[in-house]
């Protein structure tokens, strides 16, 4: 698949603008498209191995890609974990909250895909850092235990009992009443969605099935 001759640092996908912060993450998801499709996303080029871009960088590429068309939401979603570069997706997303505070934009949601992870990640809870800049959650729960989510995720090493974290971490996160907290599972990977579903709810998240995604439309 041919990519795009520079990588994006924001893109759009439906009525969301996309923030592609960084290509690293403590997983190697069995179902992560980022390999099968070559770190290309519907046209985007989301390879960042020539570098990762500096926040102002970020919002330079947000404030020209706000303007040029309507959207609903800005997402931290690349192909890597978010949390991997807390500090510049906290001073980002404060700095949208700013804009929107002074009308730049009509009003938006500010949404963090993750694999849950951010706080073993940052070796502290960031949850408090995150409910006051972000409004929603969407986090990767995957499995509906430690061996399972294992199989799946196959974290690299430091991570192995990740499991649990992610749990805790979805546990502050509805504790810290974000406007919406998602967990989810991705179909057709050996999880029990069913299960997964009561471990997401239990823990305080709506649950939503993932559809597995092979080759791009």
């Amino acid at each position: 698949m041919e990519q795009q001759s520079a990588p994006k640092i924001v893109y759009r996908f439906g009525n969301g603008v996309y923030i592609n912060l960084t290509n690293r993450c403590p997983n190697l998801c069995a179902f992560c498209i980022k390999t099968k499709w070559h770190m290309d996303f519907h046209g985007n080029n989301l390879n960042l191995s020539a570098g990762e871009p500096s926040a102002n960088e970020v919002l330079c590429a947000l404030e020209q890609e706000l303007k040029a068309a309507p959207f609903k939401e800005v997402v931290f979603c690349g192909y890597g974990e978010p949390t991997m570069r807390l500090d510049v997706l906290l001073f980002v997303a404060q700095t949208l909250k700013g804009w929107m505070a002074q009308a730049k934009f009509p009003p938006f949601k500010i949404r963090l895909n993750t694999n849950g992870l951010g706080n073993l990640i940052n070796h502290k809870n960031i949850v408090p850092d995150l409910r006051r800049v972000v409004d929603i959650v969407n986090v990767s729960l995957n499995a509906e235990n430690e061996s399972v989510w294992r199989k799946i995720v196959r974290p690299v090493s430091g991570f192995e009992n990740g499991y649990e974290a992610v749990r805790e971490f979805i546990r502050l996160c509805a504790a810290a009443h974000f406007d919406r907290l998602v967990a989810s599972c991705v179909d057709k990977t050996g999880a029990d969605a069913e299960a997964v579903k009561k471990v997401a709810e239990a823990d305080g998240a709506v649950f939503y099935l993932r559809s597995f995604l092979d080759a791009q439309d």
